[in-house]
């Protein structure tokens, strides 16, 4: 792969608002991952269950989503895709309700422009409600899963 690929490359993620690039060719490996400054997570009130933030919330980076019930939050989907809860068809489920999980596990991969994606849950506590269907397509912000933190009262 020679640089003009790579610029190619990074213009397309740029183009699409990708975070992160693999690509594989004549067993050559090469990713490209941009480096995103640490933002505040903007709190947004959510008036129903299913209903994706205002938009002028969405413009924010969607990591999590405070709901109502203060020990809750939200985990929201960074791009646009299709959402997969498994690594494979026939793979195990990244979490489902009840599963414990940390601020750097995967939680699912959102497939853009066939690129695989990891989404990490960015908040330690349980899974409780799985908010999008496997395969089902997910847009920017949308909540994926909403989570109990941990060391917040049932």
């Amino acid at each position: 792969m020679d640089l003009q690929e790579v610029l190619k490359l990074l213009e397309l993620m740029e183009a699409h608002g990708l975070d992160e690039v693999e690509v594989e060719q004549e067993g050559t490996r090469i990713r490209l991952k941009k480096s995103c400054p640490v933002i505040a997570p903007t709190p947004v009130i959510v008036q129903a269950p299913h209903v994706a933030p205002a938009p002028a919330a969405a413009a924010a980076a969607p990591v999590a989503a405070p709901v109502e019930d203060k020990s809750l939050t939200r985990i929201l989907s960074p791009m646009v895709g299709t959402f997969y809860r498994a690594a494979s068809p026939d793979g195990e489920p990244f979490v489902s309700v009840g599963t414990a999980v940390g601020a750097e596990q995967v939680v699912c991969i959102i497939e853009a422009m066939k690129v695989m994606n990891e989404i990490k849950a960015d908040t330690e506590g349980e899974i409780v409600e799985v908010l999008v269907e496997n395969g089902e397509s997910v847009e920017y912000g949308q909540p994926l899963f909403t989570v109990r933190r941990s060391g917040a009262a049932k």
